[in-house]
Order: C-alpha cells, then structure tokens, then sequence
C-alpha cells in the first residue's frame, strides 16, 4: 500500500472518536443504548482501521513521516505545530490503543447495561461512552505527537479521562464519597508527576530552543557534551512524571484506588493503555536516556523495585480487581527497567502482550462479578438474605466466590488463558516478552536479574492463589451459587482477547524478531533482542513452581467459608497482615503528607485567611457600613432640615471668607 496514499488518513484516528462523541452528545438520546454503544464501537473500530491503513503503508515506508495539520503555537521564533507522527512506534501504539480499546468499547455495551442498572442509574449509560472515546482521541493525540508539548496535551488528556470514569459512579463507594475520593486522589498524585514532566519540558525548550522530537533528539550529543547536568535533569524529571502516570514508586498509590471505575475503565485506561503512557515517553526519549547513564539507572532500578513491592502486595488482597491493579502495577515496573536499561524493544513488546492478557483479565473480572451480581440479585429476589443487605454485598470480594467454574465456564476457561500468560507460562505470550526483558537484565544487571526473578515467581503465586479461590472449590455465597454465564457480547470480546493473549508472543518471536525489525527504524539505539535458553528454561521453572506452591497452599484445600482466614495468615502472621495492608503506604502518605497539609490549610483557613484577610477586607466594609449609617440620620426627607442645613452652610462660607 502507497505510503504517500495513507498518510493524509492520520488524523482520522483522533477525529473519528470525536466524532463518536458529537454524535451520542447529539442524538444519543433518540438511539437508545444499543445506537448509543454501536456508534461508539463504531468510533474506535474505525480508529482502528485507519491504524491499520497506515502500519500497511508503513510496510513499505518504514521510516515513517510527519503529516502537518496545522500552524499551532508560533511566539517570536517559537513554533510548534500540530503534526502527527507516523513511524514504527506510534502506529504500534494506535493499533494496540484502538484495537484493544474497540474490544472493550463493544464488552462495555453488555457490562454497563448491567451496571447502570445494578446502580439504578439508567441514564449514565451515554455519559460513560462519551468519556470512553474521549479518552480513545486523547490517547491518540499522545501517541501521534510530534512534539513534546502536543504530547503534552494527550497527556492530560487522559488524566481528565482518568478522573472522570474513576470517579464515574462519584456518589458510590463506602459513606457516599469513597468513588470521589479516589478520583480526586488519582488527579492530585498525577499532578505531581505532570509537574515533573511540565519542567522536563521547559528544560528542553530552553536548552534545545525547540520541542520537536527530531530537532531535539538530533541535537542531544551536543547538548549531553556541553551541559551534561542538564540532560540528567531533563530525564529524572520526565521521570517523575512517568512515575505519576505508570504508577511506579512512589506515586503508583492512586492506580489500587482507580479500581472504583466501572470494570472497562480499569482494563482500558488501568491496564492497557493509559498506564502506558510513561512506558511509551521513555522509549519515545530514549535519544536523552542513552546520553546519561546515571538516568538511566534510575529508571532500571525504580522499574525493579516497583515491580517486586507491588507484587507483594497483591499476595494478600482479596478484592478481584484489587489483586489485578497491584498486578498491573509490578507488571509496569517491568516495562519501564527494560526501557531504563535501554531494551526499548524488549519493553514495547512487553507492553503489547500486556495489554493483550490484563485487558483480558479485567474484563473477565468483571465478567465473574456481573455473575456475582446477577447470583445475589436472585437470591434476594427469592427471600434469601443470609449475605446481608444488597449494599454490604461485596461481589468483587475472591472471598465470596468459589465454584465458578462450573457456573461460567467461558470465563474460567479464558481467564484461566490470560493468568498463565501473566503468570509467564509457555507458549502464551507474557513467556516470551517478559523473558526477553528477564534476559537482557541477566547479562547486564544481575542483581535487578534477581530482583524481577523474584517478582516473576510472585506473579506466579498469586495468580494461582486468585485462580482456586475464584473458580475452585465450593461456591462460598448465595452469590457464588447462583452465578450464571455473562451474554455474548461480554463474552466474545474476552475469547478474541485470549487468542491474542495465546499467540501474542509471536509478534517477537526468536527466531523472526519481527518487532525488533519494526521498531528498529524509530527507536534510538535499538538493543538486540535476546533469548537465551537458560534464562527462559529458569523463569519457565519459577513461575510453575510459584503456581504449584499457590495451588498447594489454596488449591488443594480450598476455602470452605468467607469467614475462614487465609491460609498464610497463620504461618506468616505479621508478614501477611503488612500485605494485607499495603505495607501502610496509604497511611504514611496519610501521616507524613495529607494530615500535615490539612493541618497547615486549616490553620490558613482560620486564623490567616479568615482571621488576618477576611477581618481586614470585612472591617473596611464595616467602617464604610457604620459610616454611611451615621451619615443616614441628616437625609430624613424634611424640607425644613435641608433648609436649616443649606443655611448653616452658608454661615459657615460666609463666615470663612470674612475671616480669611
């Protein structure tokens, strides 16, 4: 296909989202849900189509080029523009973006129909399509930026996108405004690393006298050469905000939280796309990485680390999605150490057959808890309330369920699909992307080689423990017993999604390295990627024997009762309540950050601000008030008064110029 012929098509994948929106802001309303989903789907399918329109074109193009849309900003001999970028990376991330996001937009149509309802509000159906493609054409103006502030643009973009479809059901959540406290976290904690990122940009304006990619990656040498101490700051506080926005320590403390969105939110924006965004910017940058090594080891090391404290974590959660968020999280860390150890390639791969098998997961969670749903709504429908009352009913609780995989048997089968990959099983694709990752790290870094080792073998552990306590055993609710299979339109999304998360690792494959060859013509410095026997027979042998311990210590006797305690809670004891309790991160932050600055707010509230600037502001108008009241008693409306006083005046005139 002509290059020439499709590039002209670019910024189709940001306009036809918009387009989704103008038409159900429009007439969604006469459409109804069904007209309201299909041109929704229809949006993103077409972004979509364009994305594959241009990856064929680059086929022949593989270089890639910039499409000019329009003059934007120009301010003396500053210009920016709004070019999009088509090259190798980009039109990865369009395809993975919009092709994944076209499988949830279509699961969201079945999901939300039942959740609109199971929350008795029928009316929000339209909203939530409406944030849907906005963050899809917010997504897309990321990915196809040309520069770093229209990259910018998409990058706050989706935080908005974030804050309004976490906090979407804003009136839910423990004591009315749990939902709303955590979108409000999730917008504040990536502030900080959109602060980050705003002086990484101004750092590159000022030194680089541009913030075209090409101009700025062309000139880094020179720039690394002459003033090395500044590349190191660019890159650490790009870093920072990569930290915000891929929820890396230590602002990866809002992403749990975001799980109070609707299920296709955490699996969109929480697992395949948003949350790559930093993964993405590192990769994009990798021109000023590669120039500082310290930065980059920066990076490598926050990656690591991340990847392991999370992976604790999610040993000891019991909520589905909660298990799944600590997850996506650890898997993050092992992205952003490839990017930091310069394996871009290795990274991006990881990236893509990550958001196969985690959108596959989240959807499917929400697929077991639309049965939990639908198994407590007929017990209570037949006059069992031995689970308590409707809103104390936690569906989402891995506690409650058990059994399911006799009650919805596609589910299991392709949840069963995603969690192998994530858990690192061969032939499926997380076995491939994440040993090549696991590979370079063991003949450059051996000791975060250990430390992802050790993460890997977590993942393998609690993914086994979520697999029996969800589907095996005895179902441990009402709920649990009366859960039915989800419709096909939830269904067939999930069956697509775990045929990619099966033969995704092909995309990489050793012996074809097709994205490598893909991505070579866009990445800085591409590193080799590697497969090394060894290596992969090692991680093959951690992640079984994290599953069978995981099945030994929750397979093999399941959990009988929701009551009962877990199975490590006696033998690790302190251990597993640190886990159970997030290491107290949330209440660190709540002791070292929040209540000291609600401290100092109330304390500038009170006696600052109302005490010193309203007494001052309020006491001038209190003397101007007592002024004019005093002034009040001569205008009594008598013609004798006015008389008296005009002839008083004169005295007073009179008696001045006689005097004078």
């Amino acid at each position: 296909m002509n290059f020439e012929t499709v590039l002209p098509l670019a910024p189709w994948v940001v306009f036809f989202p918009v387009l989704g929106i103008l038409l159900n802001l429009l007439l969604g309303k006469r459409l109804g849900e069904k007209g309201i989903g299909i041109i929704a789907s229809l949006a993103a399918g077409l972004s979509f189509g364009v994305a594959v329109l241009l990856a064929l074109g680059l086929a022949g193009h593989p270089e890639g080029a910039t499409y000019p849309f329009l003059r934007w900003l120009a301010v003396g001999d500053f210009v920016a523009d709004w070019n999009f970028r088509v090259d190798t990376l980009s039109v990865t991330m369009m395809l993975v973006v919009a092709g994944v996001g076209s499988l949830i937009h279509i699961y969201s149509i079945g999901y939300m129909h039942a959740d609109v309802r199971h929350n008795g509000e029928p009316g929000r159906f339209r909203r939530f399509f409406v944030f849907l493609n906005l963050f899809v054409a917010a997504m897309m103006i990321l990915v196809s930026a040309d520069n770093f502030l229209m990259l910018f643009v998409g990058w706050e973009g989706v935080g908005l996108c974030s804050y309004l479809l976490i906090g979407f059901w804003f009136e839910k959540g423990a004591g009315g405004i749990a939902n709303a406290q955590a979108a409000k976290k999730a917008f504040v904690v990536n502030r900080i690393g959109d602060f980050g990122l705003l002086i990484a940009i101004f750092l590159i304006f000022y030194n680089f006298g541009s913030l075209d990619f090409e101009t700025v990656f062309a000139q880094a040498p020179q720039v690394a050469a002459a003033l090395p101490g500044v590349i190191l700051a660019i890159t650490l506080f790009m870093l920072l905000g990569v930290t915000g926005k891929s929820a890396q320590l230590p602002l990866y403390v809002w992403l749990p939280d975001a799980m109070a969105g609707p299920t296709p939110v955490s699996a969109l924006i929480h697992a395949a796309t948003m949350v790559t965004a930093g993964v993405y910017l590192v990769a994009r940058s990798q021109a000023l990485y590669q120039q500082v090594v310290l930065a980059q080891d920066v990076v490598m090391w926050v990656g690591a680390a991340t990847a392991f404290f999370a992976a604790t974590i999610a040993v000891g959660q019991y909520d589905i999605k909660k298990v799944l968020a600590y997850s996506t999280i650890s898997q993050l860390g092992f992205m952003v150490t490839a990017v930091g150890m310069g394996a871009a390639v290795a990274g991006m791969f990881h990236l893509v057959t990550h958001a196969f098998f985690k959108a596959l997961l989240f959807l499917g969670a929400g697929s077991v808890i639309l049965g939990m749903e639908h198994g407590h709504e007929h017990a209570a429908a037949h006059g069992s309330h031995t689970e308590g009352h409707h809103s104390a009913f936690d569906p989402q609780d891995m506690r409650n369920m058990g059994g399911l995989r006799e009650k919805m048997p596609l589910t299991f089968w392709v949840y069963l699909i995603g969690a192998l990959a994530l858990a690192g099983i061969a032939p499926l694709s997380g076995f491939f992307s994440k040993d090549e990752i696991l590979a370079d790290a063991s003949l450059h870094h051996p000791a975060v080689y250990l430390v992802l080792t050790a993460a890997a073998f977590l993942t393998a552990f609690y993914v086994a423990r979520q697999l029996a306590m969800v589907f095996f055993g005895k179902p441990r609710s009402e709920a649990a017993a009366g859960a039915a299979e989800s419709p096909a339109v939830v269904t067939v999304p999930l069956v697509i999604l775990a045929v990619l998360a099966a033969v995704g690792g092909l995309l990489n494959f050793p012996t074809t390295h097709w994205l490598e060859k893909w991505l070579e013509h866009s990445l800085y410095g591409v590193e080799p990627a590697r497969f090394i026997l060894s290596v992969a027979l090692i991680s093959l042998a951690v992640a079984l024997t994290g599953l069978l311990i995981g099945w030994l210590v929750y397979g093999r006797k399941p959990l009988e009762d929701a009551r009962q305690p877990d199975p490590l809670a006696r033998p690790l004891n302190g251990l597993f309540l640190a886990l159970e309790h997030k290491w107290w991160v949330d209440e660190l932050y709540q002791a070292v950050v929040v209540k000291p600055y609600l401290r100092l707010a109330q304390f500038l509230a009170q006696p600052v601000d109302q005490g010193v600037i309203d007494g001052l502001v309020n006491g001038v108008g209190n003397l101007l008030r007592s002024t004019a009241q005093s002034w009040r008693r001569i205008q009594n409306g008598y013609v004798r008064s006015y008389a008296l006083t005009i002839l008083l005046g004169v005295v007073l005139v009179v008696t001045y110029l006689v005097l004078r």
